[in-house]
């Protein structure tokens, strides 16, 4: 039994009546949901409250917490609204018309079905007192080991509600340690790891720019639970990505007893949706993974689902290339490009993509500062058009991409003036600039339409535009839009939902285009945007010294096929740094291969030495587009970096090595501890990309136990130097 409250007028008194409304009662029952590795446990009891005693290595029989006695107050509930005795921070948070906040979900049924090795699991629950529903769904990936989550909310009454808080997703531990690693960063420095000690109370990771939400958080984490520290090969590791782009919240709170509620979705801020009868609103999903083989099993575990399901096509190889930005920036004609497509196609690259500065007609796109909005192609620049320059790279046997920003508008441009009405405002007040540029309202069909009018107008200005890069360069700031009337509330989550309206539409019609989701370097990188492009771009700064962390951090969530990684000039037009052109190849290597320079200036030395490394690359991309990654050492703990991919049947393995400070007489003896080989089976190991190399047993067979033993110790001794070995089974 329980009870609401409600005020009823008595002549000219009101008396306080004590309503009584039936809990319906339920048959007791655990619901497992789990992989070959991976288990979540909802247990519903008699009154229909359904809590989650288990998450973790999977139960034999998980029937037996129907007999587990004591404890239960302090179990939290598998999605926890605001309401009844509740007093944590809660998943769910509804204000209704009559202005309560209090809802009471009770389990109404469950489904599970299954198909092509994902089990999806339904669980069905309602407020006993009002008609609001809410539905729980777990998709399982049995072999990939992770269980993707989110939330369905309808409203099934006859009167608008609030949702104030509605999380992806919540999950309850209990471990007597929680060491938390996530990834802070700006540009240039994006996703630099942070390992922090959970104590009691509540943690908060979120973002609240709007657009660029990974610029300063990634909405992603690993916990190594019972441990106070990070390990790459053992223990206990949950990890989780939320496949969101715009505002997130990431919640850990810490209760007296040391249990552990997580809950991950969109940000409440400014975001309260209201939710109108009949509507279903429906949460981003989050994914999640447990491991018992440290950090690194977590990492394989996301990998292998992001290359199935999480990234756009994920897992094919897509090519090497050469894009114009830092090789010319603004300042180009169409000679200058030809050139690079010369060079390009000379080296051994298969893709040009021209990058900012060819549009723009009233307003040139000459610098950064207008043209934004107006994608007519500027003649002065490329009198023989795009269509030239495409065929022109066909012919020498390249692929051809192109570069857009279309959420954005210069307040220099045409599209300023005839529609001031599409930009991100707030009546009355400034229209902030950054980067001399504003935002388009995309919570607007009609800036919908215009933003996929971009994108289609785009691939018709030259046959076989083969891929594009898409570039979002700010952050949301004094937001408001003119469409949306009175309920700017809705604006932060209807501007992300437009942007995948627009890039669902695209993929329907050019579903073989590659698209890479760039935002002022790394800052859309999320299983949302991934979800609907090839690759992301990793950041700005591509300075390989610098890129060692960043690509380090970003490898333990999202997968090497995804990773945009370019090799540019010295001094580093972002740090100033200057690294051999080997280490800078050797870096990029370990993702998408690519070059950011004007190719005429280097040295012929350095050209035969790019050739090279090119070659060498396409040789065992594919191990490192779909292998499993092993991380051997830390850029941020150690002097050395040092990493290696295995493929799935293990016979052919790429480790890579950096040395990243002067070692003098303090060089490695030891060895380098390799991972996932087979230990019975035999290796040749043969360096990448040099006459004379750093190990003594290069181009000799070994066991893959010994060179999982200490065998294998290669000497890299000055800050700079690297070395990339493939190791191929014999037969």
């Amino acid at each position: 039994m329980s009870a609401i409250l409600a005020w009823v007028p008595v002549g000219a008194q009101k008396r306080h009546v004590h309503t009584v409304v039936e809990i319906p009662r339920v048959e007791a029952r655990v619901i497992p949901i789990g992989t070959e590795k991976m288990q979540i446990l909802l247990q519903v009891d008699e009154d229909g409250k359904v809590f989650m005693p288990h998450v973790g290595a999977p139960i034999a029989n998980p029937q037996e917490f129907l007999r587990y006695k004591g404890g239960r107050r302090w179990l939290r509930e598998a999605y926890p609204a605001q309401g009844g005795t509740f007093l944590g921070v809660p998943a769910f948070h509804v204000k209704y018309k009559d202005g309560t906040h209090n809802t009471e979900l009770r389990y109404v049924s469950h489904q599970c079905h299954a198909s092509d090795g994902v089990e999806t699991t339904a669980v069905a629950l309602s407020d006993y007192v009002t008609s609001l529903e809410v539905r729980l769904i777990f998709c399982a990936y049995a072999k990939e080991n992770v269980i993707k989550a989110h939330t369905e909310i309808t409203n099934a009454g006859k009167t608008p509600v609030e949702l104030l808080e509605y999380a992806s997703s919540a999950l309850n531990l209990e471990a007597d340690k929680y060491l938390l690693t996530h990834f802070r960063g700006d540009w240039a420095v994006e996703m630099q790891p942070v390992h922090e000690q959970l104590e009691y109370g509540t943690k908060v990771i979120e973002s609240r720019r709007g657009t660029q939400g990974t610029r300063n958080e990634n909405p992603s984490f690993l916990l190594s639970l019972g441990s106070d520290s990070f390990s790459e090969e053992y223990g206990d590791v949950l990890a989780g990505g939320l496949c969101w782009s715009g505002n997130f919240t990431l919640s850990f709170d810490r209760s007296v007893n040391g249990r552990l509620s997580i809950l991950a979705g969109i940000a409440s801020h400014a975001s309260a949706y209201p939710l109108r009868p009949g509507k279903t609103f429906v949460t981003p999903d989050m994914v999640w993974t447990f491991s018992m083989e440290g950090a690194g099993g977590a990492s394989r575990n996301l990998h292998r689902w992001a290359r199935r399901e999480g990234v756009y096509r994920g897992g094919t190889i897509t090519p090497t290339l050469l894009n114009s930005w830092e090789g010319a920036y603004f300042d180009f004609t169409t000679p200058v490009l030809t050139g690079m497509i010369d060079d390009a196609a000379r080296m051994g690259l298969e893709m040009f993509v021209l990058d900012d500065g060819w549009f723009g007609t009233k307003y040139p796109r000459n610098s950064d500062k207008c043209g934004l909005g107006d994608w007519e192609l500027n003649s002065a620049k490329i009198p023989e058009g795009i269509e030239y320059l495409a065929a022109y790279a066909h012919e020498k046997g390249l692929k051809f991409g192109i570069w857009i920003e279309p959420e954005m508008v210069s307040p220099l441009s045409v599209l300023a003036e005839t529609h001031p009405e599409w930009v991100v405002q707030s009546p009355g007040r400034e229209i902030y600039q950054s980067r001399n540029q504003w935002c388009l309202d995309l919570s607007n069909p009609a800036v919908q339409d215009f933003v996929y009018g971009i994108f289609d107008r785009t691939m018709q200005l030259a046959p076989g535009i083969d891929y594009i890069k898409w570039d979002c360069n700010r952050p949301v700031v004094s937001f408001g839009s003119p469409y949306l009337g009175n309920e700017q509330d809705r604006f932060f989550v209807e501007y992300v939902q437009g942007l995948y309206s627009v890039m669902d539409r695209i993929r329907e019609k050019y579903p073989d285009v590659m698209i890479q989701c760039c935002a002022g370097g790394g800052a859309r990188v999320d299983y949302g945007a991934l979800k609907r492009c090839n690759e992301f771009w990793t950041s700005d700064n591509t300075d390989a010294i610098s890129r060692a962390t960043i690509q380090y951090a970003t490898s333990m969530v999202y997968p090497a096929c995804a990773m945009a990684s370019h090799v540019s000039a010295v001094p580093n037009h972002q740090t100033g740094n200057v690294t051999p052109l080997k280490m800078r190849f050797d870096m990029a290597a370990a993702g998408r291969l690519g070059m950011e320079l004007q190719p005429k200036n280097l040295t012929e030395e350095e050209r035969a030495l790019a050739m090279r490394c090119i070659a060498s690359y396409k040789g065992f991309r594919e191990v490192v587009f779909t292998g499993d990654l092993y991380r051997l050492s830390s850029p941020v703990d150690s002097d050395y970096y040092s990493f290696m991919y295995v493929n799935e049947d293990k016979s052919k393995a790429v480790v890579f090595e950096f040395c990243l400070r002067y070692q003098a007489r303090e060089s490695r003896d030891r060895g380098l501890l390799l991972k996932g080989l087979d230990p019975a089976r035999t290796y040749k190991v043969v360096e990448q990309n040099v006459d004379q190399s750093c190990w003594w047993g290069n181009g000799q067979f070994f066991h893959g136990d010994f060179l999982m033993e200490g065998g294998f110790n290669p000497r890299l001794v000055q800050s700079g130097a690297s070395a990339i070995f493939v190791l191929e089974a014999s037969q």
